[in-house]
Protein backbone atom coordinates (compact mmCIF):
# COMPACT_ATOMS: atom_id res chain seq x y z
CA UNK A 1 0.00 0.00 0.00
CA UNK A 2 1.23 3.16 -0.95
CA UNK A 3 0.61 4.77 2.27
CA UNK A 4 2.85 7.89 2.03
CA UNK A 5 0.01 9.16 0.16
CA UNK A 6 -3.85 9.16 1.25
CA UNK A 7 -6.91 9.79 -1.10
CA UNK A 8 -9.95 11.04 0.68
CA UNK A 9 -13.64 11.36 -1.46
CA UNK A 10 -16.50 12.98 -0.48
CA UNK A 11 -19.39 11.17 -1.76
CA UNK A 12 -22.09 11.60 0.97
CA UNK A 13 -25.95 12.73 -0.14
CA UNK A 14 -28.05 9.77 -2.74
CA UNK A 15 -26.90 7.25 -4.13
CA UNK A 16 -26.62 9.64 -7.39
CA UNK A 17 -23.33 10.66 -5.17
CA UNK A 18 -22.15 7.73 -3.48
CA UNK A 19 -21.79 5.56 -5.98
CA UNK A 20 -19.43 7.53 -8.38
CA UNK A 21 -17.54 8.05 -5.64
CA UNK A 22 -17.28 4.51 -4.03
CA UNK A 23 -16.57 3.54 -7.55
CA UNK A 24 -13.68 5.55 -8.03
CA UNK A 25 -12.00 4.90 -4.45
CA UNK A 26 -12.27 1.42 -5.53
CA UNK A 27 -10.37 2.09 -8.02
CA UNK A 28 -7.82 4.02 -6.61
CA UNK A 29 -7.77 1.65 -3.44
CA UNK A 30 -6.96 -1.23 -5.79
CA UNK A 31 -3.97 0.31 -6.85
CA UNK A 32 -2.64 0.50 -3.77
CA UNK A 33 -3.47 3.81 -2.04
CA UNK A 34 -5.01 5.13 1.30
CA UNK A 35 -8.42 5.89 0.66
CA UNK A 36 -11.13 7.20 2.90
CA UNK A 37 -14.65 8.40 2.03
CA UNK A 38 -16.45 11.31 3.94
CA UNK A 39 -19.98 10.34 4.32
CA UNK A 40 -22.72 12.82 5.81
CA UNK A 41 -24.76 10.08 7.87
CA UNK A 42 -27.27 10.83 5.17
CA UNK A 43 -29.87 7.53 4.89
CA UNK A 44 -29.05 5.50 2.25
CA UNK A 45 -25.58 6.41 2.04
CA UNK A 46 -24.45 2.81 3.51
CA UNK A 47 -26.57 0.97 1.53
CA UNK A 48 -24.85 2.55 -1.93
CA UNK A 49 -21.59 1.90 0.29
CA UNK A 50 -22.17 -1.24 1.80
CA UNK A 51 -19.23 -3.18 -0.34
CA UNK A 52 -16.79 -0.44 0.38
CA UNK A 53 -13.95 -1.86 2.76
CA UNK A 54 -11.99 1.22 4.13
CA UNK A 55 -11.64 3.86 6.15
CA UNK A 56 -15.24 6.08 6.57
CA UNK A 57 -15.03 9.81 8.03
CA UNK A 58 -18.41 10.70 8.93
CA UNK A 59 -19.02 14.01 8.54
CA UNK A 60 -22.60 14.64 9.75
CA UNK A 61 -24.43 17.46 7.54
CA UNK A 62 -28.19 17.55 7.82
CA UNK A 63 -29.90 18.62 4.90
CA UNK A 64 -30.21 21.99 4.46
CA UNK A 65 -33.97 24.12 4.51
CA UNK A 66 -33.35 27.40 2.81
CA UNK A 67 -37.66 28.25 3.06
CA UNK A 68 -37.98 29.28 6.54
CA UNK A 69 -35.87 31.98 8.89
CA UNK A 70 -35.40 28.88 11.27
CA UNK A 71 -34.80 26.56 8.50
CA UNK A 72 -31.75 28.98 7.46
CA UNK A 73 -30.46 29.25 10.87
CA UNK A 74 -30.01 25.50 11.50
CA UNK A 75 -28.61 25.34 7.59
CA UNK A 76 -26.11 27.18 8.39
CA UNK A 77 -25.13 26.19 11.47
CA UNK A 78 -24.89 22.48 10.00
CA UNK A 79 -22.80 23.71 7.06
CA UNK A 80 -20.36 25.43 9.13
CA UNK A 81 -20.29 22.59 11.99
CA UNK A 82 -19.59 20.23 9.07
CA UNK A 83 -16.81 22.12 8.03
CA UNK A 84 -15.19 22.30 11.68
CA UNK A 85 -15.79 17.89 11.80
CA UNK A 86 -14.24 17.83 8.40
CA UNK A 87 -11.15 19.93 9.82
CA UNK A 88 -10.61 17.34 12.75
CA UNK A 89 -11.02 14.21 10.44
CA UNK A 90 -8.20 15.79 7.87
CA UNK A 91 -5.96 16.58 11.09
CA UNK A 92 -5.91 13.03 11.70
CA UNK A 93 -6.18 11.04 8.07
CA UNK A 94 -4.19 13.90 6.36
CA UNK A 95 -4.91 13.31 3.24
CA UNK A 96 -3.11 14.77 -0.04
CA UNK A 97 -6.02 15.42 -1.95
CA UNK A 98 -9.75 15.07 -2.16
CA UNK A 99 -12.38 14.48 -4.50
CA UNK A 100 -15.77 16.02 -3.97
CA UNK A 101 -18.81 14.41 -5.97
CA UNK A 102 -20.71 17.39 -5.24
CA UNK A 103 -23.78 17.30 -3.20
CA UNK A 104 -24.85 20.06 0.12
CA UNK A 105 -23.05 17.35 1.79
CA UNK A 106 -19.44 18.14 0.15
CA UNK A 107 -19.46 22.34 1.24
CA UNK A 108 -17.81 20.71 4.79
CA UNK A 109 -15.32 18.89 3.27
CA UNK A 110 -14.38 21.35 0.62
CA UNK A 111 -14.08 24.42 2.92
CA UNK A 112 -12.42 22.50 5.66
CA UNK A 113 -9.66 21.16 2.37
CA UNK A 114 -9.24 24.93 1.37
CA UNK A 115 -8.38 26.09 4.94
CA UNK A 116 -5.58 22.75 5.12
CA UNK A 117 -4.23 24.04 1.32
CA UNK A 118 -5.11 20.47 0.79
CA UNK A 119 -5.92 20.24 -3.28
CA UNK A 120 -9.39 19.92 -4.56
CA UNK A 121 -10.61 17.84 -7.48
CA UNK A 122 -14.45 18.29 -8.15
CA UNK A 123 -16.68 15.99 -10.09
CA UNK A 124 -20.36 16.71 -11.60
CA UNK A 125 -22.69 14.27 -13.73
CA UNK A 126 -24.66 16.11 -14.94
CA UNK A 127 -24.83 18.96 -17.42
CA UNK A 128 -25.98 21.72 -15.35
CA UNK A 129 -23.65 21.86 -12.63
CA UNK A 130 -24.93 21.70 -9.17
CA UNK A 131 -24.12 24.55 -6.33
CA UNK A 132 -21.29 22.83 -4.96
CA UNK A 133 -19.21 22.88 -7.76
CA UNK A 134 -20.65 26.01 -9.41
CA UNK A 135 -19.38 27.55 -6.48
CA UNK A 136 -15.78 25.90 -5.57
CA UNK A 137 -14.91 25.85 -9.37
CA UNK A 138 -12.88 28.65 -8.97
CA UNK A 139 -10.82 27.16 -5.64
CA UNK A 140 -9.82 23.28 -7.60
CA UNK A 141 -6.76 22.41 -9.06
CA UNK A 142 -9.31 19.97 -11.94
CA UNK A 143 -13.09 20.05 -12.62
CA UNK A 144 -13.70 16.63 -14.45
CA UNK A 145 -16.94 16.14 -15.87
CA UNK A 146 -19.30 13.92 -17.71
CA UNK A 147 -20.80 16.42 -20.35
CA UNK A 148 -19.02 18.72 -22.86
CA UNK A 149 -21.65 20.89 -22.56
CA UNK A 150 -20.83 21.83 -18.84
CA UNK A 151 -17.50 23.30 -19.75
CA UNK A 152 -20.36 26.19 -20.88
CA UNK A 153 -21.64 26.69 -17.36
CA UNK A 154 -18.04 26.49 -15.52
CA UNK A 155 -15.39 29.78 -15.35
CA UNK A 156 -13.48 29.77 -18.32
CA UNK A 157 -10.16 29.79 -16.64
CA UNK A 158 -11.31 26.36 -14.58
CA UNK A 159 -8.69 23.21 -15.37
CA UNK A 160 -11.60 21.32 -16.95
CA UNK A 161 -11.04 17.07 -17.64
CA UNK A 162 -14.03 14.91 -19.18
CA UNK A 163 -13.58 12.39 -17.28
CA UNK A 164 -17.26 10.86 -18.01
CA UNK A 165 -19.37 9.28 -14.95
CA UNK A 166 -17.97 6.20 -13.46
CA UNK A 167 -21.16 3.54 -13.35
CA UNK A 168 -21.84 0.03 -12.99
CA UNK A 169 -20.13 -1.36 -16.22
CA UNK A 170 -20.87 -4.66 -15.77
CA UNK A 171 -24.20 -4.22 -16.73
CA UNK A 172 -23.57 -4.50 -20.24
CA UNK A 173 -22.30 -7.76 -19.81
CA UNK A 174 -25.66 -9.36 -18.05
CA UNK A 175 -27.86 -12.07 -20.10
CA UNK A 176 -31.56 -10.91 -20.79
CA UNK A 177 -34.16 -11.90 -18.65
CA UNK A 178 -36.61 -12.07 -21.41
CA UNK A 179 -35.73 -14.14 -24.10
CA UNK A 180 -36.29 -12.26 -27.67
CA UNK A 181 -39.65 -12.67 -29.61
CA UNK A 182 -39.58 -11.36 -32.82
CA UNK A 183 -42.95 -10.20 -33.25
CA UNK A 184 -43.28 -8.18 -30.05
CA UNK A 185 -41.32 -5.26 -28.91
CA UNK A 186 -40.21 -4.63 -25.01
CA UNK A 187 -41.12 -1.62 -23.17
CA UNK A 188 -38.94 -0.83 -20.09
CA UNK A 189 -40.67 1.75 -18.05
CA UNK A 190 -38.60 3.09 -14.91
CA UNK A 191 -40.58 5.30 -12.39
CA UNK A 192 -37.42 5.58 -10.32
CA UNK A 193 -35.78 3.93 -6.83
CA UNK A 194 -38.72 5.45 -5.10
CA UNK A 195 -41.45 5.67 -7.46
CA UNK A 196 -42.69 8.05 -9.88
CA UNK A 197 -46.21 8.74 -10.18
CA UNK A 198 -46.30 10.98 -13.11
CA UNK A 199 -44.22 8.27 -15.32
CA UNK A 200 -46.15 5.30 -13.51
CA UNK A 201 -49.52 6.60 -14.30
CA UNK A 202 -48.73 7.93 -18.22
CA UNK A 203 -47.08 4.49 -19.36
CA UNK A 204 -49.79 2.45 -18.21
CA UNK A 205 -52.29 4.28 -19.78
CA UNK A 206 -50.02 4.50 -23.04
CA UNK A 207 -49.31 0.30 -22.28
CA UNK A 208 -53.41 0.27 -22.21
CA UNK A 209 -53.37 1.93 -25.89
CA UNK A 210 -50.90 0.40 -27.86
CA UNK A 211 -52.23 -3.16 -26.47
CA UNK A 212 -55.64 -2.26 -27.94
CA UNK A 213 -54.44 -1.31 -31.30
CA UNK A 214 -51.68 -3.48 -31.72
CA UNK A 215 -52.70 -6.78 -29.49
CA UNK A 216 -50.09 -8.93 -28.37
CA UNK A 217 -47.27 -6.86 -30.39
CA UNK A 218 -45.38 -5.63 -27.02
CA UNK A 219 -44.01 -6.39 -23.93
CA UNK A 220 -43.79 -4.27 -20.78
CA UNK A 221 -41.10 -4.16 -17.81
CA UNK A 222 -42.52 -2.02 -15.34
CA UNK A 223 -39.84 -0.53 -12.53
CA UNK A 224 -42.33 1.25 -10.63
CA UNK A 225 -40.49 1.79 -7.10
CA UNK A 226 -41.45 -0.16 -4.03
CA UNK A 227 -43.67 2.27 -3.03
CA UNK A 228 -45.94 2.21 -5.91
CA UNK A 229 -45.62 -1.50 -7.17
CA UNK A 230 -48.57 -2.59 -5.66
CA UNK A 231 -50.73 0.18 -7.09
CA UNK A 232 -48.93 -0.14 -10.63
CA UNK A 233 -49.55 -4.05 -10.53
CA UNK A 234 -53.13 -3.41 -9.43
CA UNK A 235 -53.93 -1.32 -12.80
CA UNK A 236 -52.26 -3.17 -15.50
CA UNK A 237 -54.97 -6.05 -13.51
CA UNK A 238 -58.07 -4.16 -13.69
CA UNK A 239 -57.05 -3.05 -17.45
CA UNK A 240 -57.81 -6.59 -18.62
CA UNK A 241 -54.26 -6.65 -20.96
CA UNK A 242 -52.56 -10.23 -21.16
CA UNK A 243 -50.23 -9.91 -17.81
CA UNK A 244 -48.04 -13.06 -19.24
CA UNK A 245 -46.75 -9.99 -21.28
CA UNK A 246 -46.22 -7.60 -18.35
CA UNK A 247 -43.80 -7.40 -15.32
CA UNK A 248 -43.78 -5.32 -12.55
CA UNK A 249 -41.32 -4.98 -9.63
CA UNK A 250 -40.69 -2.66 -6.75
CA UNK A 251 -37.34 -3.11 -6.80
CA UNK A 252 -34.79 -5.08 -9.18
CA UNK A 253 -31.68 -5.99 -9.31
CA UNK A 254 -30.72 -7.50 -12.06
CA UNK A 255 -30.92 -4.06 -13.88
CA UNK A 256 -28.10 -5.32 -16.77
CA UNK A 257 -30.76 -8.34 -17.86
CA UNK A 258 -33.34 -5.49 -17.89
CA UNK A 259 -31.69 -3.38 -20.33
CA UNK A 260 -30.43 -6.17 -22.46
CA UNK A 261 -34.39 -7.29 -22.60
CA UNK A 262 -35.34 -4.20 -23.90
CA UNK A 263 -35.92 -2.48 -26.95
CA UNK A 264 -37.33 0.73 -25.61
CA UNK A 265 -36.70 3.17 -22.38
CA UNK A 266 -39.26 4.91 -20.27
CA UNK A 267 -37.31 6.80 -17.94
CA UNK A 268 -36.31 10.05 -16.40
CA UNK A 269 -33.38 11.84 -16.92
CA UNK A 270 -30.79 11.71 -14.46
CA UNK A 271 -26.94 11.20 -15.40
CA UNK A 272 -26.25 7.50 -13.88
CA UNK A 273 -29.34 6.74 -16.49
CA UNK A 274 -28.16 8.58 -19.66
CA UNK A 275 -25.15 7.14 -19.57
CA UNK A 276 -26.23 3.24 -18.42
CA UNK A 277 -28.37 3.79 -21.31
CA UNK A 278 -25.90 4.71 -23.28
CA UNK A 279 -23.72 1.83 -22.30
CA UNK A 280 -26.65 -0.95 -22.55
CA UNK A 281 -28.74 0.16 -25.15
CA UNK A 282 -32.89 0.44 -25.38
CA UNK A 283 -33.36 3.65 -26.86
CA UNK A 284 -34.39 6.13 -23.96
CA UNK A 285 -37.82 7.94 -23.83
CA UNK A 286 -36.71 10.68 -21.39
CA UNK A 287 -38.93 12.68 -19.30
CA UNK A 288 -36.92 14.84 -17.21
CA UNK A 289 -38.55 15.68 -13.71
CA UNK A 290 -39.49 19.35 -13.60
CA UNK A 291 -38.43 19.97 -10.10
CA UNK A 292 -34.90 18.61 -10.50
CA UNK A 293 -32.48 21.16 -9.33
CA UNK A 294 -31.78 23.77 -12.04
CA UNK A 295 -33.43 21.51 -14.59
CA UNK A 296 -30.72 19.53 -15.06
CA UNK A 297 -32.56 16.59 -16.05
CA UNK A 298 -33.90 18.24 -19.28
CA UNK A 299 -30.17 19.44 -20.21
CA UNK A 300 -28.58 15.65 -19.80
CA UNK A 301 -31.86 14.69 -22.14
CA UNK A 302 -31.50 17.66 -24.43
CA UNK A 303 -27.55 17.17 -24.75
CA UNK A 304 -28.53 12.94 -26.01
CA UNK A 305 -31.56 14.30 -27.74
CA UNK A 306 -29.54 16.73 -29.86
CA UNK A 307 -27.43 14.42 -31.06
CA UNK A 308 -30.15 12.16 -32.19
CA UNK A 309 -29.19 9.96 -29.22
CA UNK A 310 -32.91 9.56 -27.35
CA UNK A 311 -36.36 10.99 -27.69
CA UNK A 312 -36.72 14.44 -25.01
CA UNK A 313 -40.29 14.43 -24.34
CA UNK A 314 -41.18 17.08 -21.41
CA UNK A 315 -43.45 16.23 -18.93
CA UNK A 316 -45.25 19.10 -19.23
CA UNK A 317 -48.40 18.64 -21.51
CA UNK A 318 -47.29 15.14 -22.15
CA UNK A 319 -50.33 12.80 -22.92
CA UNK A 320 -50.67 8.79 -23.07
CA UNK A 321 -51.89 9.11 -26.36
CA UNK A 322 -48.88 11.05 -27.30
CA UNK A 323 -46.10 8.58 -25.61
CA UNK A 324 -47.97 5.56 -27.60
CA UNK A 325 -47.30 7.20 -30.59
CA UNK A 326 -43.45 7.94 -29.88
CA UNK A 327 -43.16 4.63 -29.28
CA UNK A 328 -45.20 3.23 -32.39
CA UNK A 329 -43.37 5.60 -34.40
CA UNK A 330 -40.43 3.92 -33.81
CA UNK A 331 -41.52 0.12 -34.03
CA UNK A 332 -42.06 1.24 -37.40
CA UNK A 333 -39.11 3.57 -38.33
CA UNK A 334 -36.48 0.27 -37.42
CA UNK A 335 -33.94 2.01 -39.60
CA UNK A 336 -34.01 5.25 -37.84
CA UNK A 337 -34.46 3.54 -34.69
CA UNK A 338 -31.12 1.27 -35.62
CA UNK A 339 -29.48 4.55 -35.93
CA UNK A 340 -30.43 6.14 -32.86
CA UNK A 341 -29.29 3.36 -30.90
CA UNK A 342 -25.71 3.49 -32.52
CA UNK A 343 -25.46 7.46 -31.53
CA UNK A 344 -26.37 6.15 -28.41
CA UNK A 345 -23.82 3.94 -27.68
CA UNK A 346 -21.65 6.46 -29.45
CA UNK A 347 -21.95 8.35 -25.69
CA UNK A 348 -20.93 5.40 -23.54
CA UNK A 349 -17.94 5.98 -21.40
CA UNK A 350 -16.92 2.64 -20.19
CA UNK A 351 -13.47 3.89 -18.97
CA UNK A 352 -15.07 6.95 -16.84
CA UNK A 353 -13.89 5.27 -13.54
CA UNK A 354 -10.39 4.59 -14.84
CA UNK A 355 -10.34 8.57 -16.15
CA UNK A 356 -11.39 9.97 -13.06
CA UNK A 357 -9.07 8.26 -10.58
CA UNK A 358 -6.12 8.86 -13.28
CA UNK A 359 -7.31 12.97 -12.83
CA UNK A 360 -7.27 12.57 -9.11
CA UNK A 361 -3.71 10.79 -9.09
CA UNK A 362 -2.73 13.84 -11.20
CA UNK A 363 -3.34 16.60 -8.84
CA UNK A 364 -2.41 13.87 -5.76
CA UNK A 365 1.38 13.27 -7.22
CA UNK A 366 1.87 16.84 -8.54
CA UNK A 367 0.76 18.27 -5.10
Amino acid sequence: MCTELKIAVTCGGTGGHVFPGVATAKNLANRGYDVALVLSGRDGESANAVDWQGAILEVYCPKPQWNTPLGIYRSVRGLLMAVVIARRRFRVYKPSVLLAMGSYTSFGPIIAAKMARIPVVLHDANVVPGAAVSLFSRWAKTVAVSFDETRAYLPPKANIVKTGLPIRTELARRYPLWMPAPEKKTILVMGGSQGARAINQMAIEAVKLLTQRFPRQWRVMHLAGRAEEDSVRKAYEASSLPMDDIEVYGFLGDMGGAYASADFCICRSGASSCFELALCGPVPIFIPLPTAARDHQTANAKAFADKGAAILMPQKGLTALRLAQTLVDLRQRQTDCDTMRERLHALAQPDATENLANAVLAIALGA
